[in-house]
């Protein structure tokens, strides 16, 4: 049997798409994000919606903005997202 190095298989972090809805902490937002799902019985379409904390290292975000975050190692307590990039310039630059 061959001999895997470990460090050389890495599972893709999760990325993760949504809407800032609290940036008053130093450092941190809360992301809501929104998944839609059918129900299991009725298969009638449903919204899920949770909330992430997520690392903003510069304090750059403002609450409305649609951002992207990805999963990382645990930074707090509730922290284990970091903001990848913000979403709202990316849908801007593609309907000009």
């Amino acid at each position: 049997m061959q001999s895997v190095n470990k460090k050389e298989i890495k599972m893709p972090k999760r990325l993760l798409s949504g809407k800032v809805v609290s940036s008053s902490n130093n450092k941190t937002i809360v992301v809501e994000v929104t998944r839609r799902v059918k129900h299991k019985l009725y298969k009638k379409i449903i919204k899920k919606i949770k909330k992430y904390h997520a690392h903003d290292e510069s304090n750059t975000f403002k609450i409305g903005d649609i951002v992207t975050i990805e999963e990382s190692r645990p930074i707090s307590k509730m922290k284990s997202w970091i903001v990848r990039d913000n979403n709202l310039s990316i849908k801007e630059s593609q309907i000009k």
